[in-house]
C-alpha cells in the first residue's frame, strides 16, 4: 500500500515536484490537493480516514494553513502532519506545534529531510 498524501500548497511548480519526488522516493501517491484554505478544511472533513500524511503550506492563495493544521487536530495517531513553508522561522515552528504538527520542513533547504521522513512513514504504514 502506497503513503498517502494530502497536499495542501498553492504553488503547481511544488506541488508537481515534491509529487515526483514522493512518488518516486518514498511509494506516496496523492490523494488530495488544495490551493486554499477552505478547499482544504472540506476536503479533510469528507475524507477523515483517507490520508496518512497531510502537507500544509503556511501561505496560500486564499486564507492561510494554520486553520487547516486546527483542523487535523482530530486525526488518528497513524497520521501524520507536516508543514513545508518557506518561512519556517521559530515562531512559526512554535505555533505550528502548539497546532499538533509533527513536524516543520523548511522549503529552501529541508525537502530531502521531508522526503526521508515520509519514506519512514510510508514503512511504518506498510507493517501489519
Amino acid at each position: 500500500m502506497s503513503l498517502r498524501i494530502f497536499l495542501v500548497e498553492d504553488s503547481l511548480t511544488i506541488r508537481v515536484s515534491l509529487m515526483d519526488m514522493l512518488t518516486d522516493l518514498a511509494d506516496a501517491c496523492l490523494v488530495g490537493v488544495a490551493e486554499q484554505q477552505a478547499d482544504a478544511i472540506q476536503w479533510l472533513s469528507e475524507h477523515p480516514d483517507g490520508w496518512d500524511v497531510a502537507i500544509v503550506d503556511i501561505f496560500l492563495k486564499r486564507g492561510s494553513g494554520l486553520p487547516v493544521l486546527s483542523a487535523c487536530a482530530g486525526r488518528s495517531p497513524k497520521q501524520r502532519v507536516l508543514v513545508l513553508s518557506n518561512y519556517a522561522t521559530s515562531e512559526m515552528r512554535a505555533q505550528a506545534l502548539r497546532l499538533g504538527v509533527d513536524r516543520v520542513f523548511d522549503k529552501s533547504q529541508d525537502v530531502d529531510a521531508l522526503i526521508d521522513y515520509c519514506r519512514q512513514v510510508g514503512l511504518d504504514v506498510k507493517l501489519p
